[in-house]
């Protein structure tokens, strides 16, 4: 396995300090990403509840940006095991304060009537560039690209449209990427359930702004994921090609509202993803005080 993936998924792999209470730790990179606190948060929750349920709904909101030089505590609150349904609530605390908090739902697997929207028809990842390779070619003249590159090599980005925001040009609000991990990861479903919420939450955001032509990684933007949710609908491996269809249905009031849908390559919706954020404008590319 290479590396850097190897080393999302320690950090991924809380620690157990205490009875309900987990300790992560942060990617060296001077900025906690929001999709790790959040894959942080549902492992918390996974290693307290029953293992014939399984996560099917959760709404997590950020809350302070976090500080990536101190690890995470993670307390985890039962609120409920009942027979079919549990239902468990984790904040996250550094310095004393709540920098994020999740509640979540966990069920038994039950039959029942099913149908599922279609995915989009979007060409395969074998016929597309990756995310790694264009930004590599992009960091000739602009080395700041790389900055969070790392994922990629992590993760295998493949982006059907193959949109670059730039301040002169926009786009539709809809973007569609393939995404799996980069090599085979093991068998059990919470590796593969963190995987997807740390995945969930990348190239997120920059969907609303692709009308606008600008994007959160520049100085034109204070950019801010203010909230997630995610509900499961069917199993899946992070390890094998989903498609992310994303769309921004609004943008207003200085945020964004921006959901998507992943598909297995056999066309079956395995889980839906929302997300609002901050998408301030900044005047003269300057952080307000």
């Amino acid at each position: 396995m290479n590396p850097i993936l190897s080393g999302i998924l320690d950090t991924l792999n809380v620690e157990a300090i205490e009875e309900n209470i987990y300790r992560g730790q942060n990617a060296k990179t001077e900025h906690v990403f929001g999709g790790q606190v959040l894959a942080q948060a549902i492992a918390s929750a996974y290693r307290t509840v029953d293992n014939a349920q399984s996560l099917h709904s959760l709404h997590g909101y950020f809350l302070r940006a976090g500080d990536w030089l101190r690890p995470i505590i993670y307390e985890v609150d039962r609120i409920r095991d009942g027979a079919s349904f549990s239902t468990r609530r984790v904040v996250a605390i550094q310095h004393g304060r709540a920098i994020f908090s999740l509640s979540s739902s966990w069920a038994k697997a039950e039959d029942g009537p099913e149908h599922t929207l279609p995915m989009p028809d979007v060409p395969p990842p074998e016929a597309l560039r990756s995310d790694l390779s264009v930004h590599k070619e992009l960091a000739k003249t602009d080395p700041d690209v790389m900055r969070y590159s790392f994922r990629f090599e992590a993760i295998d980005s493949r982006p059907v449209e193959n949109t670059r925001l730039h301040p002169e040009r926009s786009h539709p609000p809809f973007k569609n990427t393939w995404m799996r991990t980069q090599d085979r990861l093991n068998d059990n479903p919470e590796t593969h359930l963190c995987m997807l919420a740390y995945m969930s939450d990348m190239d997120f955001m920059s969907t609303s702004m692709q009308p606008h032509g600008r994007s959160p990684g520049n100085n034109t933007i204070q950019g801010a994921s203010l909230d997630h949710a995610m509900w499961l609908h069917r199993p899946f491996r992070a390890d094998e090609w989903l498609l992310f269809a994303k769309e921004s249905p609004n943008a207003g009031g200085a945020r964004g509202f921006v959901r998507g849908h992943f598909f297995n390559q056999q066309g079956q919706l395995i889980a839906t993803a929302a997300q609002e954020a901050l998408i301030r404008i900044r005047p003269d590319g300057v952080k307000p005080k």
